[in-house]
């Protein structure tokens, strides 16, 4: 294919699923999800903003139309307006990632900004209750109802539906990756349900992991135009040059494809990519990861104010479980344990006893039952877990005492698993990377199956996290967290 060549006028079909059947468009779906969300931000707001103005406005009756309304108009306005600006109903953001709630977060900020100067600029008394009340209410609203719709649209892609078709064009080995992880993580959107290799062949009677092998990597486009792919997937191949990549990029124009490269660094992501063009070049800009700085202060304050806040409130609980383990078995309540923190320094790690006494002695006669994966020692069936101890695993009790080491700074309420000394001793240069920041009370391994998980993607995980961290990322981890503590899956 030549550079500028044009591909053939084939007519557009609607969307196939992978048992071969015509299945409604993606983008209706996307639309009537995005109008969905729209509504649902809408309706979230005026709520709020008509139960303020309302509660607060009868107090001033005189002044209703006059102050109250107009401010109660003008600050929904202003936060509908700001979510618009922000992109922050693109439908390649909504329902999936970190980057929705992020772009969310942005528009409240610049609404925020933006009321309050135009408060002191019209000098208004009242300006403080928008500022302090109905933006932090219309916030927690507007993502308590967004995240009730993402969930729904997860369980719909986990059943087969609203999912993106995508086209994966690339060298096998990459291509089998895609599809696993897509397989793997259906609530992402994507089904790859064709395939482009360099040779038009698969591996398995022109298969690929199931999916038909539909022709070579010159041959993408055309399948665009004629079977409706929502998304064209490159994965990294010799044939893939800066010249082809841009003849394709052309070629899908007029197509309601999105063309997603995979870059050579496939872990790092979020904030630190950026896109420039420098001399007309497009350079893939990648940012040092943020070790220090005023958003690792913003986190050091509010693991501290939040590990606190938890303290007090399952105070009780912890003085119920502190009496189940001592009166369930001998030996104290609390169980104290070196681990490995922040730049290799050694801590005591606090967590509730859920062992016998003697756990540390027996583990070398259980050192050929070991379930763990890599370096970790795991079994699914430990003699030494005590009844209660079980339970407490189970649903992560037993690290409730761990907020005290947030409190104090050793750790952070998000972060990689913080390993033993041992462990630590046993790294090579990569996995030493999981040190450069705090260990975390929970983190990506805790939301993504725990023990169940095999030691490469934990520790991919981690470094993930290490390299990718944002304020963003801590408060989704924060949020699955509950989650995954209450289905209680890989703990034990």
């Amino acid at each position: 294919m030549q550079q500028g060549e044009l591909v053939s006028p084939l007519p557009p079909a609607r969307g196939r699923l992978g048992s071969g059947t015509l299945s409604q468009p993606a983008t209706d779906w996307e639309q009537r999800y995005r109008r969905t969300v729209i509504i649902s931000d809408t309706a979230a707001t005026a709520v709020v903003v008509a139960s303020i103005g309302q509660f607060f406005g009868a107090r001033d009756a005189a002044n209703w139309h006059e102050k109250w309304g107009i401010l109660a108009f003008g600050t929904e306005l202003l936060v509908l307006a700001s979510l618009a600006l922000s992109r922050a109903w693109a439908p390649a953001v909504l329902g999936q990632g970190a980057e929705e709630f992020r772009r969310f977060g942005r528009s409240l900020f610049t609404a925020t900004v933006v009321l309050a100067l135009g408060g002191i600029a019209l000098t208004s008394r009242n300006i403080k209750l928008w500022i302090f009340v109905a933006i932090p209410a219309i916030a927690v609203t507007t993502m308590t109802a967004r995240y009730l719709l993402r969930l729904w649209l997860h369980k719909q892609r986990k059943e087969g539906r609203c999912l993106r078709p995508v086209l994966a064009a690339g060298s096998p080995a990459t291509v089998h990756d895609l599809i696993t992880r897509t397989r793997k993580f259906p609530h992402l959107g994507w089904r790859v349900e064709a395939v482009c290799t360099p040779d038009g062949l698969g591996p398995d009677n022109d298969q690929l992991d199931g999916v038909p092998v539909v022709g070579r990597l010159s041959d993408v486009a055309n399948h665009v135009h004629r079977d409706g792919y929502r998304v064209v997937a490159v994965t990294p191949d010799a044939h893939w040059s800066p010249d082809s990549l841009q003849r394709l990029a052309w070629n899908l124009e007029g197509s309601d494809a999105e063309m997603v490269v995979a870059p050579v660094l496939m872990e790092v992501a979020g904030p630190r990519l950026h896109v420039d063009a420098v001399l007309g070049i497009p350079l893939l800009r990648v940012s040092m990861p943020a070790f220090t700085g005023g958003r690792r202060v913003i986190k050091g304050v509010v693991d501290r104010l939040g590990a606190a806040a938890l303290i007090l409130f399952f105070a009780p609980v912890m003085v119920v479980v502190a009496l189940l383990v001592v009166a369930d078995s001998r030996g104290g309540a609390v169980y104290r344990q070196r681990r490995v923190g922040k730049d290799g320094q050694e801590f005591t790690i606090f967590k509730f006893r859920t062992m016998v006494a003697d756990a540390d002695r027996v583990r070398a006669e259980l050192a050929d039952q070991n379930e763990g994966a890599g370096l970790l020692f795991k079994m699914r069936r430990d003699p030494r877990v005590t009844r209660v101890g079980g339970v407490l695993r189970k649903y992560s009790l037993d690290e409730l005492p761990q907020l005290f080491n947030v409190l104090t700074g050793s750790m952070s309420l998000v972060g990689p698993r913080p390993p033993l000394p041992e462990e630590s001793a046993a790294y090579g240069p990569d996995i030493r990377r999981r040190l450069l920041v705090k260990p975390g009370l929970t983190g990506l391994w805790q939301i993504s199956g725990r023990s169940d998980l095999p030691w490469e993607e934990a520790v991919r995980l981690d470094l993930r996290y290490v390299e990718d961290w944002s304020l963003a990322l801590d408060s989704v981890i924060l949020w699955k967290t509950l989650r995954a503590v209450l289905r209680g899956q890989g703990a034990y």
